[in-house]
C-alpha cells in the first residue's frame, strides 16, 4: 500500500510535477491578461460599458456552448435556412416560364438589337422607384445632367488601362489632375500625393496596409494595432482581417457622437500603427473632432487617417455654400497624414473611384506593391488591382470638369438645407431623438420609447421609402442626396405620420415588418446573423 500511495504522489514525479508548474504559469498568465484587459476595457468604455461588454461576450460564449449540442445547432441552423429562403425569394425569385435567362454561352451571338431589348428588360427588374428619391443613399447621382457625356467618355476610353501608362498617356494624366485636383480642395502641401482607388472601401485597405507596412520598416512592429472610433466605417474591419491588424474600438461619447479622446489616448501603445477619424462618419453623420485628434496624433507620434469617404465632395464647399464647420477638416491639421475621398458617391461621378491622399510621397511608397523576382519582369502596382478601368478614370475627370466647383457648391448647399428640413422635423416630434447633432448630408434618429423604431422604420418602408436600419442603438438613418432635394417634403410628412401611427398603436412596433428590422438588434446570438449575412452574399450570385 505504501508503494502504490508513493506513486499516486504526484509531488514525486517529476513529468507531472512540470506539468502542473506548466499549468499553473499558463494559468497565471491568463489570469494576468484577463485583469490587463479587463481594467483596459473600463479604461476605454467606463465600468459601465465594460460590464456590457463583458456580459455581451458572456452571452455569446453560452449560446456558442449550447450550439455544439446537435439537437441545438440543428434547430438553429433549420431557422436560419427559412429566414434566407426568404431573401432568395425576395432577391432572386424564380423566372416566369417561357423567361429568358443566359446560363450558357448563346450558340450564336446577339445582334445589337437582340443585345438592347434584353437591357432593357433588365433594366426594368424590381420594384424600387430610385429616381424618385426614395432611396436613401445608394444613388448619388442619375447621370441625367450630362449622361450622354458620360456614355461617349466610357466608351471613348473602354479598352484603356492605366497599367500601361506607355499604352495610354491620356489615362495616366487624367488620374494625376484628378489627384491634384482633390489635394487642393483639401488644402494638401506641396509634398503631398494621392492615388485613384475603386472606391472609399479600397481607399481604406490601402491605408491600413500603407501605415502596417510603414511601422514594420520604420518602427519593427511586428503585432500591429490601430486604434478607431466604434463609429469607423465597417471596411477597417475588412482591412484588419485581410491584414492581420488588431483594431482597439473606443467608444463614442453618447450625446456629442464623437469619438472619446481620454479613451483613444490611453489606448494607444507601442504597437498602434495608426489611428483614424471620420468627416463624417456612415452610422450617424457626425464629425469627429480633427484638430484634437491631430494633435494627439503628434503627441503620441502616430499617423492620423481622415476617412471623409462619405462627406469628401462635401466637406470642402460646405463654407462657400453659406454654412458653418465646427472646425478645419484638411490636412491644415498637421497631424493628419491621409484623407480618403469618394468621387463616385456626392463627386458624382460614376460608381468605381475613390482617391487616397497622403501628406508625402514617402508615406505613399508603403501602399504600392513590387516583385523584383518574377519570371515575367519587374512587376509594381500602386493598389491592390492590377489592371484597372481606365474608362472610370476618365468619366470620374469628365464629372469633375463638367461640375466644377460652382456646381459642388450648389450640390452642397442644396443637400445641407434638405438635412436641415428633415433634422428641424425630428427634433420637432416628442417621441424622436436625433443622435448627436449631425450637420452635413446624414440624419439619423431613434426613439424615446424602446423598439417604436422597428414599428416607423416598416410604416415608412410601406410607404415605399428604403431607409437605412441601424443598430448599437437601433435607429433609423437618411443620407440626403440630389434625388431627396426633390421629395424632402413628402418625406418629412411622412416620417410625421409614421411617429404618430406607432405612437397611437404601439402594437405596430411589433408588426411581422417590424420583427424582422429588430431582429439584428435583439438576437444575442451574433453567429446566427453572421450565417444570415453569409446566406444574403450567396443569394447575389443564385440563378
Amino acid at each position: 500500500m505504501e508503494a502504490l500511495t508513493q506513486q499516486l504522489d504526484w509531488r514525486k514525479r517529476p513529468l507531472v510535477t512540470l506539468l502542473v508548474a506548466h499549468a499553473a504559469l499558463v494559468y497565471s498568465t491568463y489570469l494576468l491578461n484577463s485583469i490587463s484587459h479587463l481594467f483596459g476595457s473600463i479604461r476605454r468604455d467606463g465600468i459601465v460599458g465594460s460590464l456590457q461588454v463583458w456580459a455581451g461576450k458572456l452571452i455569446q460564449d453560452s449560446i456558442l456552448l449550447v450550439r455544439r449540442v446537435p439537437l441545438a445547432n440543428n434547430a438553429v441552423n433549420d431557422e436560419v435556412a427559412k429566414i434566407v429562403k426568404g431573401l432568395e425569394d425576395q432577391l432572386a425569385p424564380k423566372v416566369e416560364p417561357g423567361e429568358l435567362e443566359y446560363l450558357a454561352l448563346p450558340s450564336n451571338g446577339l445582334n445589337d438589337t437582340q443585345v438592347r431589348k434584353e437591357l432593357d428588360r433588365y433594366e426594368r427588374m424590381g420594384l424600387v422607384k430610385w429616381q424618385e428619391g426614395t432611396v436613401s443613399g445608394a444613388i448619388f447621382s442619375t447621370g441625367f445632367e450630362f449622361g450622354t457625356l458620360l456614355q461617349d467618355t466610357f466608351g471613348k476610353f473602354s479598352g484603356s488601362n492605366p497599367l500601361h501608362p506607355a499604352v495610354f498617356p491620356g489615362v495616366r494624366r487624367m488620374e494625376s489632375e484628378i489627384v491634384q485636383m482633390v489635394l487642393r480642395m483639401y488644402n494638401a502641401p506641396g509634398s503631398a500625393a494621392g492615388s485613384v482607388s475603386s472606391g472609399g472601401t479600397e481607399s481604406l485597405l490601402l491605408a491600413v496596409k500603407t501605415y502596417r507596412d510603414l511601422a514594420k520598416a520604420e518602427r519593427g512592429i511586428l503585432k500591429p494595432n490601430m486604434v478607431l472610433p466604434r463609429t469607423i466605417h465597417a471596411a477597417f474591419d475588412k482591412a484588419a482581417e485581410y491584414f492581420n491588424v488588431e483594431i482597439i474600438y473606443i467608444p463614442v461619447d453618447t450625446e456629442t457622437g464623437q469619438v472619446n479622446l481620454a479613451a483613444m489616448r490611453s489606448a494607444i501603445n507601442s504597437n498602434t500603427i495608426m489611428i483614424a477619424g471620420s468627416a463624417p462618419n456612415w452610422p450617424h453623420g457626425i464629425i469627429d473632432d480633427i484638430p484634437k485628434l491631430s494633435a494627439l496624433a503628434l503627441q503620441k507620434q502616430v499617423p492620423l487617417h481622415v476617412d471623409a469617404c462619405l462627406g469628401g465632395f462635401i466637406v470642402p464647399f460646405v463654407e462657400k455654400a453659406g454654412f458653418a464647420l465646427p472646425y478645419v477638416v484638411d490636412f491644415r491639421n498637421e497631424g493628419v497624414t491621409s484623407i480618403s475621398c469618394d468621387s463616385h458617391k456626392y463627386g458624382l461621378a460614376p460608381k468605381g473611384t475613390s482617391i487616397i491622399m497622403y501628406r508625402s510621397k514617402q508615406i505613399r511608397k508603403y501602399q504600392y506593391f513590387v516583385s523584383t523576382e518574377w519570371p515575367g519582369g519587374v512587376y509594381a502596382s500602386p493598389s491592390i488591382p492590377g489592371s484597372r478601368s481606365g474608362a472610370l478614370i476618365a468619366t470620374c475627370w469628365v464629372s469633375m470638369l463638367r461640375i466644377g466647383e460652382d456646381g459642388y457648391v450648389k450640390l452642397t448647399r442644396d443637400i445641407l438645407q434638405t438635412q436641415c428640413k428633415i433634422k428641424e422635423t425630428i427634433s420637432s416630434i416628442p417621441t424622436l431623438k436625433l443622435i448627436g447633432d449631425p450637420i452635413l448630408m446624414v440624419v439619423t434618429f431613434t426613439t424615446t420609447k424602446p423598439g417604436a423604431i422597428f414599428g416607423i422604420l416598416a410604416e415608412l418602408d410601406s410607404k415605399g421609402w428604403h431607409l437605412n436600419a441601424q443598430q448599437k442603438p437601433a435607429a433609423i438613418q437618411i443620407a440626403c442626396t440630389s434625388l431627396t432635394v426633390q421629395c424632402v417634403d413628402k418625406l418629412c410628412s411622412d416620417i410625421r405620420d409614421a411617429a404618430d401611427r406607432v405612437d397611437k398603436d404601439p402594437s405596430l412596433a411589433k408588426s411581422e415588418s417590424a420583427s424582422i428590422y429588430s431582429a439584428v438588434n435583439v438576437v444575442p446570438d451574433r453567429t446566427i446573423i453572421r450565417d444570415i449575412a453569409i446566406g444574403f452574399v450567396d443569394t447575389l450570385t443564385k440563378v
